[in-house]
């Protein structure tokens, strides 16, 4: 039993980090955010409601400048005041960012947002465990080990998480008359839009998948769309 006492440990802190994520993520998003009001958008979006037999999607803004869309755990969707001023700018249309939304909604739908907490939190006790048995075999370096391997199946779940929120916004884009071409041109300005230095890094090491492996996936899907509607 001793033996398993760190494992034990380690998922009991996962269990209320878990908890502790949850609530610090909701109180964090009520106090920094406000219910997005532009007609523009609303337009869109009630087109997607439509097509999802939704009464309205209600979107909000995050007030933080980072450029980025998130879908809290408890469903809700948000655009940064950063992306939103992006937007207000000229520099994203309202067809791209109703990408946006329709890719956070994808995240909602397919349960990776509240996966993606429980992900976190136990990616830490997971992390935790492992350096203590790494660091049984492997004093000093183990625990970079765990870490390291953590850090890279994560990345993977998370990429495979944006392939199918990418797909699901796809279709929605496409029922709503919206189309898929303004993911894909959204896609094609992200990097500047965030600064991102991601393209040098290799694949396998982000996130996201690479700009040019989504835009792949979506023309794809528009060709069996299309083989589809043909046939």
């Amino acid at each position: 039993m001793i033996r398993f006492t760190p494992i034990l440990l380690a998922l009991l802190y996962g269990i209320f980090m878990y908890r502790f994520s949850v609530r610090r993520t909701h109180r964090q998003l009520d106090e920094q955010s406000t219910r997005l009001d532009d007609a523009d958008l609303e337009t869109l979006t009630r087109k997607m409601a439509q097509a999802l037999d939704l009464p309205r999607i209600p979107v909000f803004i995050y007030e933080i400048d980072p450029v980025n869309g998130l879908a809290a755990p408890d469903g809700r969707i948000f655009i940064t005041r950063g992306f939103y001023n992006k937007f207000k700018q000229g520099d994203v249309t309202a067809k791209e960012m109703s990408s946006v939304i329709a890719h956070e909604l994808g995240h909602v739908a397919l349960g990776h947002s509240r996966r993606r907490m429980i992900d976190f939190s136990g990616q830490n006790a997971m992390r935790t465990a492992l350096a203590m048995v790494f660091n049984r075999f492997i004093p000093f370096i183990g625990p970079w080990i765990a870490s390291m391997v953590m850090s890279l199946l994560m990345a993977r779940l998370s990429r495979n998480d944006e392939y199918e929120a990418d797909a699901w916004a796809a279709a929605l884009l496409h029922k709503s008359g919206i189309g898929v071409a303004p993911q894909k041109s959204l896609f094609s300005k992200l990097e500047a839009l965030t600064n991102s230095n991601a393209g040098t890094a290799p694949a396998w090491l982000l996130s996201h998948p690479k700009t040019t492996e989504r835009i792949a996936a979506l023309e794809a899907l528009e060709n069996r769309w299309s083989r589809v509607d043909q046939s």
